[in-house]
């Protein structure tokens, strides 16, 4: 299974695509997506939009998982970050591809082991876990580590974001 991972941002968007082959995990591709901070905000949405399109377009994975925001200080901040997420949650949807989220200490647990670890020790299991992934940005090592998650866990819960049918009763 080909998953991307996405670690949400309004300035820097890491993305990275792993296969899932049972237990084996293979490094893809991986990236970033910048947007322009003189651009006004729709303009840079629709850049996210845009610039994610292609990405999916161009590897097709079959599932996709983003890194859960936490609470930020600055209210227009993580407005601003929310915003960009709710874009990064539909361009897959748009598609088709079933969406999970993961917790950033739940992600720290599935790749170290404690959740509380440091950016450094992620990247170095990442580039363990992964060694083709070669030298990325911590955006691209936080977005493999979201799809490694999903990869351990994924298939086991069902999925957060799908729809769940209700019975009616007659």
């Amino acid at each position: 299974m080909l998953i991307l991972g996405i670690d949400p941002g309004l300035q820097k968007t890491g993305w990275g695509l792993i296969e899932s082959l049972g237990s084996a995990l293979q490094f893809k591709a991986s990236g970033l997506i910048k947007t322009d901070a003189a651009q006004s905000l729709p303009g840079r949405l629709s850049f996210l939009h845009c610039e994610l399109c292609k990405i999916i377009e161009a590897w097709s994975p079959q599932s996709a998982a983003i890194e859960e925001t936490f609470v930020n200080k600055n209210p227009a901040s993580a407005l601003k970050l929310g915003q960009a997420r709710g874009v990064l949650l539909a361009v897959p949807a748009l598609y088709g591809i079933d969406t999970a989220e993961y917790s950033a200490n739940k992600v720290k647990k599935s790749i170290v082991g404690t959740g509380h670890a440091a950016k450094n020790q992620m990247g170095m299991m990442v580039k363990t876990l992964l060694p083709a992934c070669g030298q990325v940005s911590e955006d691209e090592a936080d977005a493999l580590a979201v799809a490694i998650t999903h990869a351990h866990y994924g298939r086991r819960a069902p999925h957060p974001l799908k729809k769940v049918e209700q019975k009616e009763g007659s």
